[in-house]
């Protein structure tokens, strides 16, 4: 598959699925990516992964309205493209109507067959009316014929890192997902959440502007990027291992063009983002769990963290908030992710949605 189809395709171990049953697909739609999760054919996964965004233009020749979506919408039309899910659930109907035209796109262009049993990650967020939103662009799609249920995405992330079957269902555990949108937290006891918490104090988004504001004052005010930009940065530099100054050239709105290197903003930001991320977890978070469920968290805490989430993608972030939180709780704490946490949603909600028709539960 081109890069052009806004997709990328890896594999992972998983069973046959058989021709006279629905082919289970797992669905994560999140606020900068969407990621769809199907089987191959060959005992492995599909994965189609795009960022969440679309944008439409007309025709030159029949003058129809067409629509791009993803790293192709965002790449040519960067004026008119919109991201369709920027608070993570699409608000009104219109952003639902968006999402529906933008998903419904990703479907048709990567051939996701409507004979299938869907089963679509949600996020943790107290707001009924984006979560029926969303049910409704799931429902409303050409997909799932045979079934469409939904999973929490902390339970859906945590099953990759987990086993390499549906392991988590079974753990008792606490996960944290580092989000763009919302940092959330839960524990689960045999695949039952327990004490959710978000917080939107804590974000992915909130660092990309953190990054955006530090390149400002890091050049003395003579370069300005947008959060666009920013997020760019810290995808491809941000590491806590590894992190090396870096070059970039805008041009002058008089002309010519002006070099700068960044050697502090990315790494400011994030290192800022993970010591608030402890503090939420360590103050908010596992408080309220001990008040509630005390055993559950005595054992949660003796298993590892499962970290999830778009945040988790930078090398080296798992190692720094197992440090920082076993410093804050002044004990030793475990943390883990998933291999790609980018797919681990939709990788994990794929594995449900197979024990779901093995099950012949649809």
């Amino acid at each position: 598959m081109s890069e052009d189809d806004d997709a990328e395709s890896e594999t992972a171990d998983d069973g046959d699925t058989a021709t006279d049953e629905p082919t289970p697909v797992g669905v994560k739609l999140g606020s900068t990516r969407t990621v769809i999760a199907i089987p191959d054919g060959s005992g492995g996964l599909r994965t189609v992964k795009t960022l969440t965004c679309l944008a439409t233009y007309e025709d030159a020749i029949t003058g129809e309205e067409r629509v791009l979506y993803g790293e192709e919408a965002a790449r040519e039309y960067p004026d008119r493209v919109q991201y369709t899910l920027r608070s993570g659930l699409p608000e009104d109907e219109d952003r639902a109507e968006l999402t529906a035209t933008f998903f419904e796109s990703v479907i048709e262009a990567n051939d996701v067959p409507e004979d299938s049993a869907v089963v679509y990650a949600i996020p943790t967020i107290d707001n009924e009316e984006g979560l029926a939103n969303l049910e409704s662009v799931i429902e409303g799609s050409s997909i799932g014929e045979a079934l469409i249920r939904s999973y929490p995405e902390s339970l859906c992330g945590a099953v990759p890192a987990l086993g390499d079957e549906l392991e988590a269902v079974d753990d008792i555990f606490v996960t944290v997902n580092l989000g763009s949108t919302n940092l959330e937290a839960a524990a689960y006891r045999r695949g039952e959440q327990l004490a959710p918490f978000t917080t939107g104090a804590v974000t992915g988004n909130e660092v990309d502007r953190m990054i955006a504001n530090y390149v400002e004052e890091e050049t003395q005010g003579r370069v300005n990027i947008d959060t666009t930009t920013a997020r760019e940065y810290k995808e491809e530099h941000a590491d806590f291992v590894d992190f090396e100054p870096f070059t970039d050239i805008i041009q002058q709105p008089g002309g010519g063009s002006h070099e700068f290197t960044i050697e502090r903003s990315v790494m400011d930001a994030v290192d800022e983002y993970v010591d608030e991320a402890v503090e939420e977890i360590a103050n908010a978070f596992l408080p309220e769990l001990a008040n509630d469920y005390i055993k559950v968290y005595q054992l949660a805490l003796d298993q590892p963290i499962v970290l999830t989430g778009g945040m988790t993608c930078i090398p080296g972030i798992v190692e720094e908030f197992e440090e920082r939180l076993s410093e804050e709780l002044q004990r030793d704490v475990e943390a883990v992710a998933p291999d790609d946490p980018s797919l681990s949603a939709a990788v994990g909600a794929q594995r449900i949605a197979e024990r779901l028709v093995d099950a012949d539960a649809y």
